[in-house]
């Protein structure tokens, strides 16, 4: 059985990204959920993931002797291992502008990931709102996030983003969760999308998940204090 390591799901994006991929695709995998403490060289964290993955940075695809990392490459490598789950398009210009947003969420987006840090149970929109006025970055990432998704929602007719669930809906999934979050203003179409990823069966299973963690850490909460 492979094994998909990842950490705390109220606040680990990227882990989010390939197990909601896995989960919704009906990829069976094992979950190890490797608990923050911090992400200091010395961390209980970093000495459990460092012994599996030498950047010490979840997640982390194990398939027998095979160890793979990077949200972008295990996501590659789950399309190849089953490609009748269809993960990328069929087209090949549309896997070419899926693979090309994927890309820009990998790297991009500094703003709205810097300063709006994905935390599930909480509800932060006064945060969110000065944010919008004094943050420019984070403004204009969400005015981009608004932009590609209504392109791509118009050009496929929904509900996904390429019309059926794939690896970009995965990659952005955590976007919604923020902006949810946040409580930041988009338009009403984009709240559908957001809802309509929430609602898949394996989104729901992370985000239920993630609820059910409480588990509070001050590492991770600029915005709120220990309880």
């Amino acid at each position: 059985m492979r094994k998909l390591y990842i950490g705390n799901k109220n606040y680990s994006s990227w882990s989010m990204r390939p197990w909601v991929l896995m989960k919704q695709a009906g990829i069976p995998f094992e979950e190890v959920m490797v608990r923050f403490d911090s992400f200091e060289a010395d961390s209980k964290f970093k000495s459990a993931i460092a012994a599996i993955n030498p950047v010490a940075k979840v997640p982390v695809l194990v398939d027998g002797d095979l160890v793979v990392w990077d949200t972008l490459a295990i996501a590659e490598y789950l399309a190849e291992t089953f490609p009748e789950k269809q993960l990328w398009p069929r087209d090949a210009a549309e896997r070419a502008r899926a693979r090309s947003v994927c890309a820009e969420m990998h790297s991009g987006f500094g703003g709205l990931r810097g300063h709006c840090g994905m935390n599930l149970e909480a509800s932060l929109p006064e945060v969110g709102a000065r944010l919008m006025k004094e943050e420019p970055t984070v403004a204009s990432d969400l005015a981009r996030i608004v932009q590609m998704w209504s392109g791509l929602l118009d050009a496929h007719g929904g509900p996904m983003l390429f019309g059926e669930f794939g690896i970009a809906d995965a990659y952005f999934a955590p976007v919604g969760t923020r902006i949810k979050t946040y409580g930041l203003p988009v338009p009403p179409h984009i709240t559908a999308y957001i809802e309509r990823v929430q609602a898949l069966p394996g989104v729901k299973a992370w985000i239920d998940g993630g609820l059910a963690e409480k588990d509070f850490l001050q590492f991770e909460e600029p915005y709120r204090t220990g309880r």
